[in-house]
């Protein structure tokens, strides 16, 4: 008989292998999305534009709310559920401000003119940051649904996967929004 053991093979979480493959799906998406972009700019009739600088609070919202989580993760990992609480409160409520500024920042943008009827380089925009706050919104949801698993005093379940799901995505969009911002920035 032998007496050598097989070693458990580590694999990945159905959850989580669900979220990479949407991950790679979303950044196929804006992949096709920017390459357009910089196609299409380079046609006579595209217009050049500045993005308001709201759009600059609205990337520390964000990064914020990414830091946020991370020290919300790192608490519930260390059971420390009032500060894990207060985290998710606050990464949801910044996620939440994301949104009001990018909201407001376009407001401005269809004030002064640039809506998706006058240019295509404004039609660009609009789609690439409107399905960027798409998945945002996405976010928030299941923030959303952290938060009230969070304050739910009949569950006791400390499964990290959840977190560290909603964790991943959130911190994807983070990074999306400023690879985006970026791009907007440098291409015009």
């Amino acid at each position: 008989m032998s007496t050598v053991v097989m070693g458990k093979k580590k694999r990945i979480h159905p959850h989580k292998f669900t979220l990479w493959v949407g991950l790679s799906s979303i950044i196929m998406m804006f992949a096709g999305f920017t390459s357009a972009y910089i196609i299409k700019r380079n046609q006579a009739n595209w217009v050049t534009f500045n993005l308001p600088g709201i759009f600059w609070y609205s990337t520390a919202a964000i990064v914020f709310s990414s830091i946020t989580l991370w020290m919300a993760h790192a608490a519930f990992k260390n059971r420390e559920m009032l500060k894990y609480r207060s985290l998710v409160v606050s990464t949801l409520l910044l996620g939440v401000l994301f949104i009001v500024l990018q909201v407001i920042g376009f407001r401005q943008l269809y004030i002064n003119g640039m809506t998706l009827k006058t240019n295509v380089s404004f039609s660009f925009l609009y789609v690439i940051v409107g399905m960027h706050a798409a998945h945002v919104l996405g976010g928030i949801i299941a923030l959303m649904v952290m938060f009230a698993k969070a304050f739910n005093k009949r569950v006791r379940n400390y499964d990290i996967i959840p977190v560290e799901v909603v964790s991943t995505y959130w911190h994807f969009v983070d990074f999306l929004w400023i690879y985006l911002l970026v791009f907007l920035l440098a291409i015009r």
